[in-house]
């Protein structure tokens, strides 16, 4: 039985895969069920956001049953596992408990040390709890990816001046034709990725802020925080073309803009161009809109380019929260082998409780028989420390007869140190007798 961590990024596959093996939250505890039912899985999470799937599990085998699944899931499978293995990470024990803590972290993220993948983690290991699927071993894991985050945020400047992809996009809106005063922003979704958006670009002074989703009231509570104007996601076509900005980040398994709707809307615009930035993953712009003039579309592995120079001005406190994750792998490895070697402990201990029920049960039906109670305790004392000394007793016995001197050893290291024999005392003869 081990530890597995499999999965892809936007290191290792393009957005046209990653899409492919995302979940949306409604499908969570599906997916979560029919993996815990494959054979040698006992525990599995199951971590889907834009930019990575990723599968923790405790598992019999190297995890070869897991590939499979997430080759042939059903919504849109890839084929077989053989095609998927080419864009796959694995990682076992404690490379697989390092891989959390740097994903927990935000060392293994686009952006270098982005907020939101650790909130991201969180309702990762929530979702296994609620689908039953997290037992004592993974709980364990992402107990210490909670603990690691929190101290490279609290002791490194991996957390200063916090970026995510919404903050990036809004940055290269400032660096485009778009600015921001000058602009009219669409919003497309109400998740945590547009309200980070909806709040950069109010910080930027955004000339109008647009706001549309699929829940109406969800959009409106978001653009009021934020002085915006809420629209239902079926009338976002009407008003397409007021935007100079458009930036979209649904949980729709399809398109929610297509080609034909920017082509009508730059119609409209009479050719003005649009930004259009998609960090949704699967995709809520159709890709063929880059190819139309006058839109210039970004998808979520576009924005890389645009996050490098965060990425080296970063360099030196990942350095510092490498250190940190370091020491709390060895940390968890050290729980881990203690773990994996308190079977005698255990024993021991539900072997004293056991006697201890057992004696105190029978010391309670000798007082309700009216013995007297200091007889009573003598049997206690007498039969507890009997039954207690009775096994390692034995076995010490065994110990001596078969030579085996580091059982000897063990004991006595666990015993307190023996008290000197006094000195007999002497009277004024013998000490007379014994001067010269």
């Amino acid at each position: 039985m081990s530890l597995v961590a499999i999965g892809l990024n936007h290191q290792t596959a393009p957005v046209e895969l990653r899409e492919r093996v995302a979940f949306a939250d409604d499908r969570l505890q599906r997916a979560l069920a029919d993996l815990r039912a494959l054979p040698g899985v006992r525990e599995v999470a199951l971590l889907s956001t834009c930019n990575r799937t990723e599968l923790y599990a405790v598992a019999d085998d190297d995890g070869r049953a897991l590939v499979n699944w997430l080759a042939t899931h059903p919504e849109d499978p890839i084929g077989d596992a053989g095609s998927l293995q080419a864009y796959l990470y694995r990682h076992a024990d404690d490379e697989a408990a390092r891989h959390l803590f740097r994903v927990a972290t935000g060392l293994d993220s686009m952006v270098l040390g982005e907020p939101q993948i650790l909130g991201q983690v969180k309702q990762a290991w929530s979702a296994a709890r609620g689908a039953g699927t997290l037992g004592g071993h993974l709980d364990r894991l992402f107990q210490h990816a909670f603990v690691t985050a929190k101290r490279a945020r609290t002791e490194t400047r991996i957390g200063n001046s916090p970026v995510s992809m919404a903050s990036m996009a809004v940055r290269l809106a400032q660096d485009s034709f778009a600015r921001p005063e000058d602009s009219v922003a669409l919003l497309v979704g109400a998740g945590e990725t547009i309200e980070l958006a909806a709040r950069h670009l109010a910080a930027a002074k955004v000339k109008r802020l647009m706001i549309a989703n699929r829940t109406y009231r969800h959009a409106e509570e978001l653009a009021h925080r934020h002085g915006g104007t809420a629209l239902p996601l079926e009338e976002l076509h009407h008003h397409l073309h007021l935007a100079d900005i458009v930036l979209s980040a649904t949980a729709s398994r399809t398109p929610v803009i297509r080609r034909a709707h920017v082509e009508a809307a730059l119609a409209a615009r009479r050719q003005r161009p649009m930004l259009l930035l998609d960090l949704a993953v699967p995709r809520d712009i159709e890709p063929e809109v880059g190819q139309v003039r006058d839109a210039y579309l970004y998808s979520v592995d576009d924005l890389e380019r645009a996050v490098e120079d965060n990425r080296r001005n970063r360099r030196e406190a990942a350095d510092a929260a490498e250190s940190i994750i370091d020491l709390q792998v060895a940390h968890y490895a050290r729980q881990q082998a203690t773990g994996a070697r308190s079977g005698p402990i255990k024993r021991l201990r539900a072997h004293g409780d056991a006697v201890r029920a057992d004696v105190l049960d029978r010391a309670r039906q000798q007082l309700a028989s009216g013995q007297p109670p200091e007889a009573v305790l003598e049997f206690l004392a007498h039969t507890l420390t009997n039954r207690l000394l009775h096994p390692p007793t034995a076995a010490l016995r065994e110990a001596a007869a078969s030579g085996d001197a580091g059982m000897l050893d063990a004991v006595a290291r666990m015993l307190p140190p023996e008290e000197p024999t006094p000195a007999v005392a002497r009277n004024d003869d013998d000490a007379a007798d014994a001067a010269p």
